[in-house]
């Protein structure tokens, strides 16, 4: 009587979750949401002095922060840089601020993006030619300034990788790859991202 209950009961039970369940069940989870890490904000200069501060003074008039500086590697001498001199300037915003910021540079790009903008490791950068774009004023004793955006996506639950106790790995299947990240621009923006430059 027990036996005929077991088949009974195996004879209902799925032994193979379909591919589709699992698919549906990944998509449903909120720890596979993809959201922005951070967006760091980058103008390259080229010299030390004046242009910089310039350049320094615009990143701080957008974000409300204190930019941080970079300096050459080595020297160059048809760039007339040297090695250690300050080159660039740049910041890094998270949270709301990034999210607005992000927009505002992706509507100066029309919210096209070119597939090779993605990295394989789920993050994306792009540039813009002129800083006045964005909606900041033109200022005549500052100039203009091109600018990078470079975007950080992660899902819930990378802080594993970062924290100081029991640190460990974020897992394969968890990583944001590359397709992820072109996804979530296509979903999120209602963005295009071509194969290559158009021309003409």
């Amino acid at each position: 009587h027990h036996l005929g209950g077991w088949l009974f009961l195996a004879s209902r039970i799925d032994p193979e979750p379909s591919a589709k369940m699992v698919a549906e069940d990944k998509l449903s989870n909120p720890m596979r949401d993809i959201r922005v890490s951070k967006l760091v904000l980058n103008i390259c200069v080229g010299e030390s002095g004046d242009r910089l501060q310039k350049a320094a003074k615009v990143l701080e008039q957008l974000t409300g922060q204190v930019p941080v500086y970079g300096k050459a590697r080595y020297t160059v001498r048809s760039f007339s840089i040297r090695r250690n001199e300050k080159i660039s300037c740049s910041v890094t915003v998270r949270g709301e601020k990034a999210m607005q910021l992000l927009e505002a540079g992706l509507k100066v790009k029309e919210y096209e993006l070119l597939r090779k903008n993605f990295s394989e490791t789920g993050n994306f950068g792009f540039g813009i030619a002129e800083h006045i774009d964005l909606g900041i004023k033109y200022d005549p004793s500052t100039g203009i300034y091109g600018m990078d955006f470079y975007v950080c996506l992660e899902r819930p639950g990378f802080r594993v990788a970062r924290r100081r106790k029991m640190k460990t790995r974020v897992g394969v299947q968890h990583k944001v790859t590359k397709d992820d990240s072109i996804k979530w621009f296509q979903t999120k923006y209602e963005g295009v991202v071509l194969n290559k430059i158009p021309i003409g």
